[in-house]
Parts: C-alpha cells; structure tokens; sequence
C-alpha cells in the first residue's frame, strides 16, 4: 500500500531540490517581489494621474507639468515592472530547470538501488511514469509558489496597507474579503478537490502500468491469440481513469464557479465602499478611479491563487509517488565504513548462517555452514524451496543474513561496498538480460573501458564472433528491448562473453543451458568451459546432465546440504536423494521436481 505523504514531507523534499540553487534565488526573489509591489503601486499611480488630470480640466489647462510628471512615472513603472520580473525570470529558469534535473537523476538513482522484492512487485512502466509524472508535478508546484502566491502575497500585503494608510474602513473591507475568497479556495482545493485528482492520480499510474505489462508481454500475447483479452483488460483500467478524473475536473469547475461569485461581490465591496466615502465628500472621483482599479489588480492574482492552489494541489498528489522513493530509505544499505571487495582467490564462506524471509515465518537457513573452496565448481541441486537460489541470493548480497555471516577471500559481504561485491561475481541467468543497445555495449557491460579487441576476444570465446560477424551490422546491431532480436542461444552467447569479459574471480551458472535446443546447448557448454576455468563456480542446476563434470556437487533439501560428492559417488548410493533425482530425470520424469511445493527461496 502507497504511504500517504504529508505537507512536511512535500516541503522536506522542496527544500532538498531547491537547496543547491540557493545561490539563485535571493536574486529571484528579490527582483519577483520588486515587480509585484511596482504592480500593487500602479493603482496608486493611474489615481495620481487621474487626479491631476481631473485638477487640470477643471482648471481649463492642458498638459500640466504634474501630469507630465505623474504620466512619466506611470510608463516607468510599466516599464520597470516587466523589466525587473523578466530578469528574475531569466535566473528562475536556470534555478528551476536545475531542480528538474537533481529530482528525476537523484530518483533514478534511488530507484536502481531498491531491492530486488521492490522491483520484483513494481510494474517497470508505472515505476517510470511515476518518476517522469513526479518531475514535471514539482515544475509546476515551485511555478505556483514562485511565480504566483509569493508575487500574489506582496501585492495584496501592499494594496492592504496603501488601503489602511488612506481610508481604515476600505482597509478592513479590503482585507476581510480577500480572506473569506483565498479561506474558501484553500478549502474547497485541500478538502474536496484534493481527494479526487489524488484518486485520478492513482488511476492515471495504473493506466501507465497496465500498459507497460500488455507491451513487453507482446509476445505472449500473440502467442496466445489474446489481443482481445488485452483490450477488454486495458478498457477496465481505462473506464475507471475516465471516470475518475471526468469526476475530479466538475468538481474543480464547480468550485470555481463559486470562487468568481466571490470575486464579484468582493469587487462590489470594495468599489461600492469607495462610492460611500466619496458621497460622504471623503474621497475624490479618482479615489473611486484607485478602488476600481486596485480590485482589478487583486482580483486578476486572486483568480491566479483560485486556480494555481488547484494546480498545486494536484502537483502535489501526483509528487507523492516520487516523494515516497526519496524518503524511502534502502533495503540493503552500506555501512558507514565500508570498503572495496579486494577477492583474488574467491574463496566463499557462510559461518552459521540464519535467514528468513520478512514474509515467512520458519527461516529458510538455520546456523547454515558452507565452504567452498578457492576455483572450487559446486554445483546446487534440489527440489524448489530447497535453498538453493537463497544461497546466491545472500552472497550477492541482495537480502541480509539475520545471523552468521557470509565472507569472501575472508572479507564480510556486509563491511564492503555492494558495488564492488557485485562487480567480483558475474552471472550468467537462465534469461540473459540485454540492453537495447549494441552487442558491443551488451558485452561490455562489465566492463564498460573495454577495447574492440577485448570484446572480440570475449565472444570468440563464448562462440558468439561467428554469428555476430554475419550479422547487418555486426558488433554493433542493436539487439532490440531485452534482446528481442536475438535467439534464446544467441543471448546465452552473449550473456556468456560479457562474463567472460567482466573477470570476475566468482561465477555463477543459473541453469544458463536449460532453455536451449541441444545444438545451442552443446555451444554453450563449450562456452561455460571455457568461462569456467579458474573460477570459482556455482551452478545451480536443474538438469543433471550438465554437472557431472563439477567438482562437488550439494544436494540441498529445507535450507540443509544433506548430500555432497562428485557426480559418480552420489549416483554410486542407491538410497541418495541426488540418485532419485537422478533416475527420474533419466526415465524422463523431468518434471518431478517443478512438481514440488513451490516455496521462496
């Protein structure tokens, strides 16, 4: 469930993205506020000008050297006014755009580094809608704050005052009804628009995830004929938006509508208060002249406030999302003093191990120990839920023992960086995960400073040069979204080169051959020889042709090794459950073990 943000929160965040500019923005609000009081003095002025004008005609004068000099100070303040706020604007951008830049490269970050649970129960396209959504939301909340209610506050503190300097009863009218007109716009935003563009919000993430399943499953889709299917799944989704936000925008119309009923009769105050004191022989007709004209200076920022609090508002809800991912504290974090993996020989140890997954309630490993040795090849087998995947899971550190302690070449996984962990361990998954980008890039990916002929090397080794060779572009074919371009033996290829070319001192196999034809999977064997040697290895394996040749082999069963040995000693006992693995696969029974209670591992 989404946790629901707070303004303190909002304004925490704000202050975050906006304290690296700080250097800009004394200039811009200095400059902002100057052209808001140039515009809270043009009433007085254009009253000035009409009084000396009124003077002059009663006079029977012409142009008069005071209304020379009221107009001359009319057209500089006109003047002045654009040209102090574009200037404060010039440097806003600056400040705003930086803002844009440190929130969706700070998010990005952040959102890389959560755990793989995280990402495992977020839908990539909504995740990315949220950050893109979330950036865009704060440009227009620090808009309405700088360039409306900040300008908007100094006009109408400078209106009251000039108000209450000349008339105290103007004053008091001026000022009760521009609080009863921005009390009514708060509260018609944060209580009763707020909620429903928070809910079209909500629906406006679901509609970007639904669609970002639908399209990287495409292939399935075909496959299944279920395009339709898809469709009537997507019109749910798209109904309720519809629905939602069709709902939101009335009651924002409606709102507004009671909010210019309010303008009215604030200007009907306001001008019908100046009237009264001028048939009262307390105010000239060019005092009426700076009543009507100030209203009509208020009322143009009061119809911004109606309609910016509004846009603020629904800023704000669509921000929760990326606010969320920056108070969010990570998962799996570094300590304070953590340091570089230095890993030559790769051995691994885990030293009376306990880990339970935070939704389970028996641990998966209790007091668990396990060496294997420096270029040792173990291979992992069991039934699912056995421990197997765990195991790799914790030496990449992707979860957190609760107990014990996992260490490589004697070095506590937890006392260094998860960078260089990770970079001392290459992978080579069942589903090899590619960049759309070139094979090149995809090769290099472990090590990105890699020269053409490193990366050639690394795939002739992995039997990948041929075909990339016969390719339209060769190295350099984008392999299209997850590799998409290339067939399932073509990636393992690649996915093996990459590893080949990282160097790490530790492997792991997950099942890198199960998925192929018996072709591809002869290539790829000879590849994993070759990626194999002098490492430290583990496989994880379901199918148990493909580990006779490893060093030992660990029969786990509920977070235990019950079992280790060569292929040939285990398959030597009868009653080994490696045998009854064994013997069901080659009776062509391959499906006993998916046919196991499925637990997390």
């Amino acid at each position: 469930m989404k946790q629901k943000m707070t303004y303190k929160d909002i304004a925490a965040f704000s202050w975050e993205a906006w304290r690296p500019q700080r250097k800009y923005w004394p200039v811009v609000l200095g400059g902002l506020g100057t052209a808001a009081f140039l515009d809270a003095l043009f009433p007085v002025v254009v009253g000035m000008l009409i009084a000396e004008v009124n003077n002059a005609a009663q006079g029977g004068q012409g142009w008069t050297k005071t209304i020379v000099t009221a107009f001359l100070l009319f057209a500089a303040l006109e003047f002045g006014y654009h040209t102090v706020r574009n200037g404060a604007i010039h440097f806003y951008a600056l400040a705003a755009i930086r803002s844009l830049h440190g929130i969706v490269t700070d998010s990005f970050a952040r959102v890389q580094r959560f755990s793989t649970d995280w990402h495992g129960n977020a839908f990539a396209g909504g995740t990315v809608r949220k950050i893109t959504r979330g950036m865009w939301s704060f440009d227009v909340f620090e808009d309405v704050i700088i360039m409306f209610l900040f300008p908007t506050s100094v006009v109408m503190l400078a209106t009251i005052g000039f108000m209450f300097y000349r008339w105290e009863i103007l004053g008091w009218v001026t000022l009760v009804s521009i609080v009863v007109y921005v009390g009514f716009s708060v509260y018609a935003v944060t209580r009763i628009n707020a909620p429903r563009f928070r809910e079209a919000a909500d629906a406006d993430t679901r509609v970007g995830a639904v669609l970002a399943d639908a399209v990287t499953g495409n292939a399935a889709v075909k496959a299944f004929g279920n395009e339709r299917a898809e469709e009537q799944r997507f019109a749910i989704v798209t109904d309720e938006w519809r629905r939602l936000f069709v709902r939101s925008w009335r009651t924002a119309n409606a709102m507004d509508l009671v909010r210019r009923y309010l303008s009215t009769l604030m200007m009907l105050s306001i001008v019908g208060t100046a009237v009264y004191l001028w048939t009262k022989g307390q105010a000239q007709v060019a005092d009426v002249v700076y009543a009507l004209t100030a209203h009509l200076v208020i009322s143009a920022y009061l119809k911004n406030i109606g309609e910016q609090i509004s846009n603020m508002q629904k800023a704000m809800a669509e921000m929760e999302d990326i606010v969320s991912f920056w108070k969010k504290k990570d998962d799996i974090a570094d300590a304070p003093d953590a340091g570089t993996l230095v890993a030559d020989k790769g051995e691994i140890r885990f030293e009376n191990v306990t880990f339970a997954y935070a939704n389970k309630d028996n641990p998966i490993y209790k007091d668990f120990s396990l060496v294997i040795r420096p270029a040792e090849k173990v291979a992992l087998v069991g039934y699912s839920g056995s421990g197997k995947s765990t195991f790799v899971k914790l030496l990449q550190r992707l979860y957190d023992v609760q107990g014990g302690r996992v260490t490589i070449d004697g070095q506590d996984i937890k006392g260094v960086t998860q960078e260089s962990l990770r970079k001392a361990i290459a992978l080579v998954p069942q589903e090899p995960i590619l960049f759309h980008r070139s094979i090149a890039a995809n090769i290099a990916y472990g090590r990105p400073e890699a020269g053409m002929d490193d990366i050639i090397a690394a795939a002739k080794k992995s039997y990948a040069h041929d075909f990339i060779e016969r390719l339209p572009h060769g190295y350099d074919t984008l392999v299209g979204e997850r590799g998409v371009k290339l067939s399932g033996g073509e990636r393992q290829r690649v996915a093996i080169a990459r590893a080949i070319l990282a160097d790490c001192p530790v492997l792991i196999l997950d099942e890198a051959t199960s998925s192929l034809d018996s072709v591809s999977e002869h290539v790829i064997q000879k590849a994993l020889e070759s990626l194999m040697d002098g490492r430290t290895t583990i496989t994880i394996a379901h199918r148990l042709a493909t580990i006779k040749a490893v060093d030992r082999i660990l029969v786990f069963d509920d977070g235990r090794v019950i079992e280790q040995g060569t292929h040939e000693s285990l398959l030597a006992n009868p009653a080994s459950r490696y045998r009854q693995l064994y013997d069901m696969q080659a009776l062509d029974l391959t499906g006993a073990e998916e046919q196991q209670p499925v637990a997390a591992e």
